[in-house]
């Protein structure tokens, strides 16, 4: 989850960026800060694309890994609860043999 906030923040902070750099510019429109985007660079782009590629990759993995540690939780409430039926009928098994 963290990598895609990174993500996000990367991705605007190119365009804090270019405002910021043509703050001192008394003319706006929509072609000035396009320039002022291309003096950024594509480098905050690539870095939140690569941030937002891991993070997604991330939560699959970790997904997909949860979906495996459920079952592999389940089996062990199983078998302790097994267990546990094991336990309380051979304990009233033995409790009624020692009273014969």
């Amino acid at each position: 989850m963290l990598l895609i906030m990174i993500a996000a923040f990367l991705y605007g902070i190119r365009y804090l960026a270019a405002a910021i750099y043509g703050s001192a510019s008394s003319a706006w429109n929509a072609d000035h800060f396009n320039e002022m985007l291309s003096f950024v660079g594509d480098g905050p782009t690539i870095l939140s694309t690569i941030a937002l590629i891991l993070g997604i990759t991330y939560l699959l993995v970790a997904e997909l890994e949860g979906t495996s540690m459920r079952k592999q939780i389940e089996q062990i409430k199983s078998s302790w609860n097994d267990f546990d039926w094991y336990e309380s009928e051979g304990s009233s098994r033995k409790g009624k043999g020692k009273s014969k």
